[in-house]
């Protein structure tokens, strides 16, 4: 028995999958480098 390659709709899941990562990690980064930004401006 030979192993069959994930079909199309399972590499296009996992994709899915890794884009919605991409942009959860990126927005919280984003929101951890704005809330820096105000406390800098906010101290002074």
């Amino acid at each position: 028995m030979s192993k069959r390659k994930p079909t199309l709709a399972n590499r296009k899941a996992k994709d899915e999958i890794n884009k919605k990562a991409i942009i959860w990690t990126g927005s919280i980064l984003l929101a951890v480098v704005i809330a820096m930004t105000l406390l800098l401006i906010l101290n002074k």
